[in-house]
């Protein structure tokens, strides 16, 4: 079976690959009573006044994931059988985003949708969501959601603006502010978003937050309210550090020297690749402090201790964005980050994209569980490379971009740190707008003594469309 699926993707990929060689040679002028037919992409967008500067954007995109998975040992699916690969399709994100422009002070931005959506899971959970029958539907009526909700006032234009709600204005780095409508692989690391779902709402929480940009200076600064999750203190009884709930106020912000092109901070979301279209360099670094937002207890004979630790969150980062050859739409796009983590003594956090298979066999099990999951947040270091290469566009206008990533990560809970990879590449039909991505990504296994024991792999199909 999984020598059939690898068989599928490589022919998928021939298959873009042919079919985007053969429309480039395509030299047939079209009929002269046939007017050419227009794939540029226009913005849907409402104009409220006759010069366009009072407006309503709306923006829709799905990402739609075919995946082949190496599970980790000891995976069993939900008929309770070992799965030694599982395959899905699933939704990775469906979104809505409507954005007003309603005088030259105020700005408005509503953003909704799902994530990870597939046969088994996104929707309700299984105990809650049962049938008659005793059948599980928790893949089906995923719950819409608010990504975010927020109002902006612009208080010196250019230079100062504030907002509040529910927002994105994150902290740390480029990436934990990226946007999902362009990234140049397939989708982010998930180091980069440090509390995803833990004490934020995908990426977002409650707060008040000032951007703006002081010549080449981009700045980004906030004071949030974290959501409650976690443990209470008096039920922790571990000696590594696990959240706890807590009413305190988190400290974040980033900033970013912009040595070539400027980037517009209209949105709080950061771009992954230009494709060319700007020569952006810059350098970057950020932070998140919430204190006393995690605890531990230690034991020492019949004596035990609860303690309060700070999650301290601290990033630097650089990014290069180029043209190469403007004529034949060659460009070069390069991200490095390093990530310094402490959510106090021994946090560490398993992390499953779109995971199956939860359940396993506990004589064969990983330190992650089953699936995909992988030791991915914890106290340590991290460093993140991406680095990608926009090859000559087809004479349709279509373009094959190839990347690679690595990432090396460090925790104090783990023996032994590990190195993973992702392969892929990128066929652009619209630029951004409209994409198709084939990766093979790698991840370390850990025995549940901490120790780096293998590797497995993952390949992912993904099509990507966003008006």
């Amino acid at each position: 079976m999984s020598k059939f699926i690898t068989k599928i993707f490589v022919i998928t990929l021939l298959f873009f690959t042919t079919s985007s060689l053969l429309l480039a040679q395509d030299k047939a002028a079209p009929a002269a009573d046939k007017p050419k037919a227009d794939h540029s992409y226009k913005p849907l967008t409402l104009k409220l006044n006759e010069d366009g500067s009072k407006y309503v954007r709306f923006i829709t995109w799905h990402q739609f994931w075919l995946t082949h998975t190496a599970n980790n040992p000891g995976t069993l699916d939900i008929e309770g059988k070992e799965a030694k690969t599982s395959t899905d399709f699933a939704l990775r994100r469906s979104r809505f985003l409507i954005m007003a422009q309603v005088s030259p002070r105020f700005l408005i931005l509503t953003h909704w949708g799902i994530n990870n959506q597939s046969f088994i899971n996104g929707g309700a959970s299984a105990g809650s969501n049962v049938s008659s029958s005793g059948a599980s539907n928790a893949g089906k009526r995923p719950q819409m959601y608010i990504h975010d909700a927020w109002a902006e006032f612009a208080v010196v234009p250019d230079k100062l603006y504030l907002g509040t709600g529910l927002h994105y204005w994150n902290g740390i780095s480029r990436l934990a502010s990226q946007s999902t409508l362009n990234f140049m692989t397939l989708d982010a690391p998930i180091v980069n978003w440090a509390t995803i779902e833990a004490t934020d709402q995908f990426a977002r929480q409650f707060g008040i937050y000032a951007k703006g940009q002081l010549g080449r200076l981009d700045y980004r600064i906030a004071a949030n309210k974290p959501f409650a999750n976690g443990a209470a203190p008096t039920a922790v009884t571990s000696p590594n550090a696990v959240q706890i709930l807590n009413e305190n106020w988190a400290a974040l912000g980033y900033l970013d020297w912009m040595f070539w092109d400027k980037e517009s901070n209209k949105l709080p979301f950061f771009v992954g690749s230009h494709l060319g279209a700007k020569k952006v360099f810059n350098l970057g670094a950020g932070f998140y402090y919430h204190p006393n937002s995690t605890g531990s207890r230690t034991i020492e004979g019949t004596d035990t201790t609860f303690n309060k630790h700070n999650t301290l969150l601290l990033g630097v980062d650089a990014f290069l964005d180029m043209p190469i050859n403007k004529d034949k739409g060659t460009c070069l796009s390069i991200y490095s980050g390093f990530y310094n983590y402490d959510y106090g003594p021994g946090y560490l956090r398993n992390i499953g994209i779109l995971n199956l298979h939860t359940n396993t066999n506990p004589t064969a099990a990983s330190l992650a569980g089953g699936g995909n999951a992988q030791p991915t947040l914890g106290t340590g270091i991290i460093s993140y490379t991406q680095i990608g290469y926009g090859l000559p566009k087809f004479k349709n206008g279509t373009q094959m971009m190839p990347y690679v990533t690595t990432t090396f990560k460090k925790f104090e809970r783990l023996n032994d740190p590990s190195v993973q990879f992702d392969f892929g590449l990128n066929y652009f039909v619209t630029g951004h707008n409209a994409k198709v991505t084939l990766q093979y990504s790698t991840r370390p296994i850990y025995t549940p003594a901490g120790d780096l024991d293998s590797s497995k792999g993952e390949f992912i199909l993904q099509t990507h469309i966003f008006l």
